[in-house]
């Protein structure tokens, strides 16, 4: 048996889904609001932020999940704060 589509949300995806979205595209869509409500990750600085590739060994790899866990954050905020105090960045 095949399994059945699913929308990203999960809905199931029904004759009656496409019928609903294609009268909806055929009207057509208002790209500025679109642009508007566009999502991603919120800003951490003054201008948009880079990513940086390192590499860690198990060990210090280990530890930085444990602290991020201790302090209930995530393992790239662990970083920032700790490049942020070694370099005295704000």
């Amino acid at each position: 048996m095949a399994k059945k589509a699913h929308t990203a949300s999960g809905v199931p995806i029904t004759d009656e889904l496409i019928d609903k979205l294609t009268a909806k595209a055929e009207v057509g869509y208002d790209v500025e609001e679109t642009i508007r409500r566009r999502g991603g990750r919120p800003a951490i600085g003054s201008a948009a932020a880079s990513v940086e590739s390192v590499r860690l060994e198990p060990e210090l790899r280990e530890a930085l999940a444990q602290r991020a866990e201790h302090d209930h954050e995530t393992t790239s905020s662990v970083i920032r704060k700790a490049l942020r105090e070694y370099l005295k960045v704000a």
